[in-house]
């Protein structure tokens, strides 16, 4: 994967200036735009098409060339999927300082491999500092601190786990000295919480709880349980991420402002919800805490998207983009995603506001049993109601299965989520669901075993050596893979082409 020689310097220097500059425009703000993003986007997806062999071959199957292109819109999106399969990197791989794992919820018996150069860190860790302070910490004063107490797995527990990663990036930037991970592998630390909690209540010191969805929802329970409740000062702030999949009884968005509230005192204007995709460097934070902050009129929360990044709403048949309001699978075009590829399409589903400067989730497709299904906390908030939601949903995944190949031969015999994950030898579950398991796993044998898997995966993907990555990225060809490709009409090709060659 080392830069073809002549390419090499220029490539290098490409990369220097438009770092520095995308860095320049984090720094600056989510308030400030006074550059040209068409102008980055275009000199960004030349770069990557000259340095990202795979991605090269991805344009080409597609038949875009660098000079075909003359708007961000128009730059190739790679689905997530790929990252499970293909090693995505605009950079000599022996430069890389830093990887993530990530799942997903459309394929979850495999792991994405995301890694990054020291541009790359700084890069997402910037982003990550910038948006964190914007819209969770949007009043804390220059200099000034906050004690964080963090419902997740450190990264001492998950050394590439995404989550814990940008958690103690947070913690780092915006903590406290007392600040403190209280997730270990056995579960929530009760007792260190519960002392913090009370400390706060004593001292009248707000603090801010940030963690993953299911891990506040299963201690809330508890506390329901116990007749345990808090009065947290005010200025305290709870920030959530990963999503909920429903391991401890329904519980709806709403239902989750209400629990925050009953049980810390904290009202949900200073509730805030984060949509982390490890695929982009980029997360985007509600707006609710800002607004209040600011004393601009509350209005039905959204996801501001920063002056670097753009974000659209692709129709799950088509993916042709969406106008406001209309439900369609999201994809990001983010300019601090020098180290892999410019432009990626998830599988959430969500819409854009604003005339596309904000979206919102509100799901993401679920086959379980043969049966389509929301997640239980995401309700459709849009301009679509239920009946169309779950309509799209369907679309959605029958479009899945035959874009991946992810179903058996009997759609109606297929295993559960869970079955899939253990009838596989070494997989492992998906950021989320390693902290139900970690929740569950002194009454669970088989939560413990897969926690155990999941936690041994993150450490392997940090100590495998490099030559293995490289190896596996000299085999593979993205034009090869279903899922790296954007229409129907294009899956059917390839996998056409790929059943006449064997």
């Amino acid at each position: 994967m080392t830069l073809p020689p002549a390419a090499s310097a220029r490539a290098v220097e490409e990369r220097r200036r438009i770092t520095e500059d995308v860095l320049g425009f984090i720094q600056a703000g989510v308030e400030v735009e006074r550059f040209d993003f068409d102008a980055y986007a275009l000199r960004l997806f030349a770069l990557q098409y000259e340095t990202n062999a795979i991605f090269r071959e991805f344009c080409d199957a597609k038949k875009v060339r660098v000079g075909d292109v003359e708007r961000w819109q128009d730059v190739p999106t790679v689905y997530n999927d790929v990252f499970k399969t293909h090693l995505v990197a605009s950079f000599p791989l022996e430069q890389a300082v830093m990887g993530c794992l990530t799942g997903g919820t459309t394929s979850l018996t495999q792991r994405g491999r995301i890694f990054r150069d020291e541009d790359g860190k700084r890069l997402v860790f910037a982003a990550n500092r910038a948006m964190t302070g914007t819209y969770l910490f949007p009043d804390l004063e220059a200099e000034k601190r906050c004690r964080i107490l963090i419902l997740a797995p450190s990264p001492e527990l998950a050394p590439s786990m995404g989550m814990a990663i940008g958690m103690d990036q947070t913690r780092r930037a915006f903590g406290t000295p007392d600040s403190q991970f209280l997730l270990g592998r056995t579960g929530v630390d009760v007792s260190g919480l519960l002392k913090a909690l009370r400390e706060s209540e004593a001292s009248g010191v707000p603090v801010a709880l940030i963690g993953a969805t299911s891990a506040y929802v299963y201690f809330f329970q508890a506390c329901r349980r116990k007749k345990l409740r808090f009065r947290l000062p005010p200025g305290s702030r709870v920030c959530d991420g990963g999503g909920y999949r429903g391991r401890f009884g329904v519980v709806t968005r709403d239902d989750y402002y209400a629990m925050v509230e009953e049980i810390l005192g904290v009202p949900a204007t200073h509730c805030v919800n984060v949509l982390g995709e490890a695929e982009t460097a980029t997360n985007l934070f509600d707006d609710a805490l800002r607004r209040q902050v600011k004393g601009l009129p509350p209005r039905q929360r959204t996801r501001p998207v920063p002056p670097w990044s753009r974000v659209l709403a692709m129709d799950v048949a088509t993916l042709r983009p969406l106008p406001d309001g209309e439900v369609g699978l999201l994809a990001h075009w983010d300019l601090a995603n020098v180290p892999t590829v410019l432009a990626v399409l998830t599988d959430n589903l969500g819409y854009t506001t604003d005339g596309g400067r904000a979206c919102e989730m509100v799901g993401r497709a679920k086959l379980e049993n043969g049966k389509v299904s929301k997640l239980p906390d995401e309700k459709p908030m849009g301009a679509m109601g239920d009946t169309a939601v779950f309509r799209m949903l369907e679309r959605y995944v029958n479009f899945s299965i035959e874009l991946k190949m992810l179903a058996a031969k009997d759609p109606k015999a297929a295993p559960s989520v869970r079955e899939e994950i253990e009838a596989r030898p070494g997989s492992v579950a998906s950021c989320p669901q390693v902290v139900d398991e970690i929740l569950v796993s002194q009454a669970d044998a088989d939560a413990a075993s897969l926690r155990d898997a999941s936690l041994a995966a993150f450490r392997d993907q940090t100590e495998r050596p490099l030559e293995w990555f490289e190896e596996q990225a000299r085999t593979q060809k993205l034009a090869d893979h279903p899922a790296g490709l954007q229409s129907e009409q294009d899956a059917k090709a390839a996998t056409k082409a790929s059943s006449g060659s064997r």
